[in-house]
Order: structure tokens, then sequence, then C-alpha cells
């Protein structure tokens, strides 16, 4: 059972849940929409984590490149780089080798948080 979930805002999440199934792999586990059909919360997996998305306004200011919000672990770095590039990701660091071990790259979001994805897992 997970005890931590990263919670995200975005003003449009509908969007945002488009942007990070197709840019990020992120798969929709639960959807719900207000009467206007809007969607109101969203929780999105990938792999053994959910992360929750709502509602909210954009960041207040562009996070510096190297300001990650979130982590994910993937097997395939270069592999999933090319999947964010081709879907419109702004990457911010092309995918590298770390001297502990990992390879990583990280990308902005459709508002601009930075994500950061590799093969290291805690």
């Amino acid at each position: 059972m997970r005890s931590i979930y990263p919670v995200l805002r975005y003003p449009d999440v509908h969007a945002a849940v488009d942007f990070l199934r197709s840019a990020f792999g992120l798969t929709v586990h639960e959807l719900h929409s207000g009467l206007d059909g809007a969607v109101r919360h969203a929780q999105l997996g990938h792999g053994d984590g959910l992360v929750m998305v709502g509602p909210g306004p954009a960041p207040a200011s562009r996070p510096t490149d190297d300001d990650y919000r979130v982590y994910l672990a993937v097997d395939d770095v270069d592999a999933h780089h090319e999947r964010a590039r081709a879907a419109g990701a702004e990457i911010v660091r092309s995918p590298f080798d770390t001297d502990y071990g990992s390879r990583d790259y990280a990308a902005r979001d459709l508002v601009g948080m930075v994500w950061s994805f590799g093969t290291y897992r805690p």
C-alpha cells in the first residue's frame, strides 16, 4: 500500500492528463469530473506509483531547469526521452549517465513543471 502521493495542480486538468499520458506514459487510474464535465481529480499511475492531479493555478514563476517536482523511475531512459520529445515535451536535460550508475533526463510538462526520469530506484 502506498503512503506518499504527490499532488500536482493544473489550470486545465483534462489537458494535463492527456499530456502526461502521451508524453510521459502515465496511465489513468481514476478520473472524476464535476457536473460541468471538467476533470476535478485524477489519479495517474506509473509502475507501482500514483500521482494525484487536480485543478489549480500554474506555477507562479517558471521553475529552473533543475527544480524537479517529480522523479519517475523508467527502464529505458532513451526510449522514454524520445516519447516525451515526440509528444512535444520541452527537454531541459538530454539523457546522461550519473556517477551513481543511473541514466537520467529531465523535461517540462505543459505548465512548465520539471519532471526527472531515470533508472535509479532507491
